[in-house]
């Protein structure tokens, strides 16, 4: 080196600090979570067998309450004939106790050979779930 060069640093100019702001942090939205449903209970609404009604008031019965068609009627009969009961409807505690009620009120059974003056067993049962 030369005697005429120093050894001076170079010195850069260096700006004030800025003080730093932290920014806000955005609150990430949670997962959309759907509440959980609650269902209503259901119940079944159970015609039991008896020998004394005849299987067209047990059809009209069904088809009148239950809304059911001929054929399904019947085969509801037939099942109810051969095990000593079928559900027959399923829904909610008030309209199944609705439709119970009405299958209790459908009068006595001219078609039987003798007349039967009391009404049909049914039963109500909730159903598993």
């Amino acid at each position: 080196m030369s005697e005429k060069q120093s050894d001076s640093a170079v010195v850069e100019e260096t700006k004030p600090a800025e003080p730093q702001v932290a920014e806000p942090k955005l609150a990430r939205p949670k997962p959309a979570t759907r509440p959980k449903r609650k269902f209503l209970p259901q119940y079944a609404v159970i015609v039991e067998n008896d020998d004394d009604h005849s299987y067209e008031y047990v059809m009209l019965g069904l088809c009148k309450v239950c809304g059911c068609s001929v054929e399904r009627a019947f085969e509801l009969a037939e099942t109810i004939d051969r095990t000593g009961r079928a559900i027959v409807w399923t829904g909610s505690l008030e309209v199944a106790e609705l439709k119970r009620d009405q299958i209790l009120g459908l009068g006595p059974d001219f078609w039987a050979t003798e007349p039967v003056k009391y009404p049909l067993g049914v039963a109500l049962e909730p159903l598993p779930g």
